[in-house]
């Protein structure tokens, strides 16, 4: 697994949400990498839609692939602020790649990420749209899924 990374100077308006997000990325891709391509498929992740982990990387992905083309009409000055529907955007998501093998989700989260964060390093000020993006797929969004990842991969190594 490799963890590629976008660096900001440290006075960019959001080097410290980068590098905070790099964190929990690292987090992420440590716990990943104790497990095998069975423990990776395996259901029980979230019980109710019997998530893995692999719907889980599917999912991450999705949402950084999302925030990078926000992002981009932020940094163009395009951005429309709708309302999100964001149960039926996972929902999409969900059916979207339930199906695709490991490799798909793991490359699409890789290079969805990679491309969020080379907008978002280069983002020249911050404005609350970018900020409700920055949480909706950063470390925010990391912190909500990290928790449970660290149960459940102690469950499978067990």
């Amino acid at each position: 697994m490799t963890n590629p990374t976008t660096t900001a100077p440290v006075d960019h308006p959001y080097a410290a949400a980068i590098d905070l997000e790099h964190e929990r990325f690292d987090e992420l891709l440590m716990l990943i990498a104790g497990l095998d391509a069975e423990q990776r498929e395996r259901p029980g992740y979230f019980t109710d839609d019997n998530w893995s982990v692999k719907d889980l990387v599917a999912h991450l992905g999705s949402w950084m692939a999302e925030a990078q083309v926000q992002l981009l009409q932020i940094e163009a000055g395009t951005y429309v602020d709708e309302p999100l529907d964001i149960d039926g955007l996972n929902a999409q998501f969900l059916a979207a790649l339930r199906d695709q093998p490991w490799a798909t989700c793991w490359n699409q989260l890789l290079s969805a990420r990679a491309m969020m964060l080379s907008v978002w390093a280069r983002l020249p000020e911050r404005t609350e749209p970018a900020d409700r993006w920055v949480r909706k797929s950063g470390a925010d969004h990391l912190d909500e899924h990290l928790p449970r990842l660290r149960e459940w991969v102690a469950e499978l190594q067990r």
